[in-house]
């Protein structure tokens, strides 16, 4: 056994370290996947006995015009909550300079981050307060009449993207931030002396260099606009009349409120909810992996 671990020790040692993570993965993400895969195929309130009743869950979602409501809002979230990436990375190239009390202007930017998303949606339900909201004192002092945007159908999930996108965006600039630190100088000044500015030293020496930044970036942000919950929950829960609900606020109305108790059906609504986040992540790594084979 010694001479076993002596002489694999290189290629050993990495899967010790690695093998508390992996079993905790396995335990709290994995495990849960395959079980809510398992669980959308019965019929369960959560306490009695579970009835096998295959796809009929599955059967069921493609007539609720509530699920497809809710999925219609996540693809709004998805396009606009994607703005977070560039808006990071111009905040980064801002605050990416030696000027006289850029400490301060990085504490500001660097705010909404630390703060709870609970926070963050009380202060903009207070923004959007019709009565006496900022927003709306703003709009009256230019003549306009008084939005209640939480209010309305029409408006309401935009208003709750624009909360989000507070915080998410003060995150992309932080990875932004990290990945310019590594930017090679020799390469900005190739670029200089080729007579690259503004746009083309931007297009062609700064972001090819901050790919790693941009994934890991795009990825975060797309995986906290399909599993958007607690803005909404703290804003709108879901109104007015059900017109701000995604599918992650749906899958837990149904397993958890009035709606009653349906684990089955909330497992399937969680399952379709898994399978988008998987197509759309994994076309952005085979994007990486063409770029980066260069096809």
């Amino acid at each position: 056994m010694y001479s076993f671990w002596k002489n694999n020790q290189l290629k050993l040692s990495p899967w010790i370290f690695l093998a508390p993570g992996i079993f905790m993965f396995s335990l709290y993400v994995i495990f849960p996947i395959f079980q809510s895969i398992s669980l959308s195929l019965y019929q369960w309130d959560g306490l009695g006995v579970k009835t096998y009743i295959g796809v009929e869950n599955y059967i069921e979602l493609l007539d609720d015009e509530y699920f497809f409501t809710s999925l219609k809002n996540n693809v709004i979230w998805l396009v606009l909550y994607i703005l977070a990436v560039p808006a990071g990375l111009f905040a980064a190239l801002f605050l990416n300079q030696t000027v006289r009390g850029i400490r301060i202007y990085k504490s500001l930017f660097f705010f909404p981050f630390v703060i709870s998303q609970v926070v963050v949606g009380l202060v903009f339900s207070w923004f959007y307060d019709p009565s006496n909201g900022l927003l709306n004192v703003i709009l009256e002092n230019f003549g306009f009449s008084p939005i209640a945007i939480l209010a309305e159908e029409d408006y309401a999930t935009y208003g709750i993207i624009a909360a989000g996108l507070w915080p998410q965006t003060a995150y992309c600039m932080i990875l932004y931030l990290t990945g310019l630190n590594s930017v090679d100088p020799e390469q900005i000044e190739a670029g200089r002396i080729d007579n690259a500015r503004g746009w083309k030293m931007l297009w062609y020496v700064i972001l090819p260099q901050l790919k790693p930044a941009t994934f890991i970036a795009v990825v975060v942000t797309v995986i906290g606009a399909l599993r958007s919950f607690d803005l909404i929950s703290i804003m709108t829960a879901g109104g007015p009349w059900g017109s701000s609900r995604v599918l992650a606020y749906y899958m837990y109305e149904k397993a958890f409120s009035e709606y009653g108790f349906r684990m089955g059906y909330s497992a399937a609504i969680a399952v379709v909810l898994l399978a988008i986040m998987m197509v759309y992540i994994g076309l952005i790594l085979y994007r990486l992996y063409r770029d980066e084979k260069g096809y």
